[in-house]
């Protein structure tokens, strides 16, 4: 089959969940198909400005096509008009808007899918939230896959999206409660549809601990923001450490707040791979603080080095991943992390075993033939729907 990828930002030095979901698949699919990747020449999340020059590029065997940004996220104006749209009642005129200004605003991308968009035999979209998909689904809707990313945060509920998301011809999703939750916003689904996930090879085992971390340690792994959850992770974890010894919290990834000095709360900021596999194999478990995911991958990870999880248990799609996997502990109060975190470090067994029932549970499901299959399966029946 011919595929085209849409994507906001698109390279191997990209780490959104989305993005690296979408190059994965285009990578792993094109051996058996022609694919060509369609982006924009955007780096930066924030503020969309171009960084990769615009034209054709062939990037670990995929073409791939970037199109200049019309203008920058014009921040204040984006702050403005979500406080508007969020505080409810905003006609439907505006939501449309705040697609437009939350970017990244490609007319050249759309204008590609308008000329060409029917050369290709099926269209993924990733991601609903952006410019590229809101307003250029419509333009392929009769070929048109979406993997909406969704989450339960305000845009979900945004009124313009119930008749957006009925134009897809096929759905691919992430989670079952991702599915459950754009299905009652479209009132149902009649088009083809699949929860796929993503795949992950076989991991590695790293021989030696992290250098200076000496204590045993729990792992954050990822952006530290406020939006990720990571304020209410320090505050919890601040409380525990009052009261227990024992035990470190390492954060890695780029800081996005104010992390505390606090002597038992290690930030490491970006880390290499190497060090990513070492703070993977040796961490007593990882905390998922999140409130809003439409599949953890970090998750995932740890469990494919068999390490138990504490995750927010007020987001509907960790609480079921942990559920479904019986790899690690849910909690939603301090009082429920401290007991949740003591009990992970008293009962070694009981902790050994959930990281080895997350484990069996990534064979099951995330192995890559696994996931390849349910993807190509998907393709096929959106195609032959449309003939």
């Amino acid at each position: 089959m011919k595929l085209a990828c849409v994507v906001q930002r698109y390279g191997q030095d990209i780490a959104g969940g989305s993005e690296s979901h979408c190059r994965q698949l285009a990578e792993r699919l094109s051996p058996r198909h022609d694919i060509t990747v369609l982006t924009t020449c955007a780096r930066d999340y924030v503020t969309w400005a171009d960084s990769y020059p615009p034209g054709e590029t062939t990037e670990r065997g995929v073409k791939v096509i970037r199109f200049p940004v019309a203008h920058q996220r014009r921040m204040k104006a984006f702050a403005d008009l979500s406080d508007e749209v969020f505080d409810g009642g905003a006609p439907p005129a505006l939501q449309e808007e705040w697609f437009r200004e939350n970017g990244p605003v490609s007319p050249a991308l759309l204008e590609h899918l308008r000329a060409h968009g029917r050369s290709y035999d099926v269209v993924l979209f990733w991601a609903f939230r952006y410019f590229h998909s809101y307003f250029g689904l419509p333009l392929v809707a009769d070929r048109a896959v979406l993997v909406p990313t969704a989450e339960e945060d305000p845009v979900i509920d945004l009124d313009v999206l119930p008749e957006f998301f009925r134009k897809p011809a096929g759905y691919i999703f992430l989670t079952p409660e991702e599915q459950m939750l754009v299905s009652s916003r479209a009132g149902g689904l009649s088009v083809p549809h699949a929860v796929v996930g993503i795949g992950l090879e076989p991991a590695l085992q790293a021989l030696q601990a992290p250098q200076a971390l000496q204590a045993p340690y729990v792992l954050y792994l990822g952006r530290v923001d406020k939006n990720k959850g990571c304020e209410t992770l320090l505050d919890y974890f601040q409380e525990f450490a009052a009261q227990h010894a024992g035990v470190d919290l390492v954060l890695a990834g780029p800081a996005k707040m104010q992390i505390p000095g606090h002597p038992r709360i290690r930030a490491l900021g970006y880390v290499s791979d190497e060090q990513r596999l070492a703070l993977l194999t040796h961490a007593r478990a990882l905390v998922v603080p999140s409130p809003y995911e439409s599949l953890s991958i970090v998750l995932l990870e740890a469990w494919n080095h068999a390490v138990p999880a504490m995750v927010n248990g007020r987001c509907k799609v960790l609480a079921g991943q942990v559920r479904r996997a019986n790899g690690g502990l849910t909690y939603q109060s301090p009082a429920a992390f401290s007991e949740a975190l003591a009990f992970l470090l008293s009962h070694a067994g009981e902790r050994a075993a959930l990281g080895r029932q997350g484990l069996a549970y990534v064979e099951r499901e995330y192995r890559w033939p696994t996931v390849l299959g349910r993807v190509e399966n998907l393709l096929n029946e959106v195609r032959t729907a449309r003939s």
